[in-house]
């Protein structure tokens, strides 16, 4: 079978933890690889996911690669989106001031 690897960096604003793993991870920038195997028939070509990595980088140039289930990674992504999302909302003027109507 044939096969690639994508690299794609997604970015966390807060610390979050990823399924199977005990320790929080800081936010930040962070690369995902995403092996996909090849599966050929007569008329065209389509990639099926096979493994998803997280490569995590610690300080003092040390760094980690760790497999990851890719939905939970994508659950992860999305918890960190709604939380932004929540924070936004709590911290902006209109969320702030009551509206003319109730004065």
């Amino acid at each position: 079978m044939l096969s690639r690897t994508t690299t794609t960096l997604v970015t966390f604003l807060h610390p979050f933890v990823v399924a199977g793993f005990t320790d929080e991870l800081p936010a930040g920038e962070y690369e995902v690889l995403a092996d996909e195997g090849v599966m050929l028939s007569n008329s065209f070509a389509s990639y099926r996911r096979t493994a998803t990595f997280l490569l995590i980088n610690w300080h003092a140039g040390k760094s980690d690669l760790r497999a990851v289930d890719n939905r939970e990674l994508e659950l992860a992504l999305a918890q960190d989106r709604a939380d932004a999302t929540k924070h936004e909302i709590k911290n902006s003027a209109a969320a702030l001031s009551p509206s003319e109507d109730q004065k």
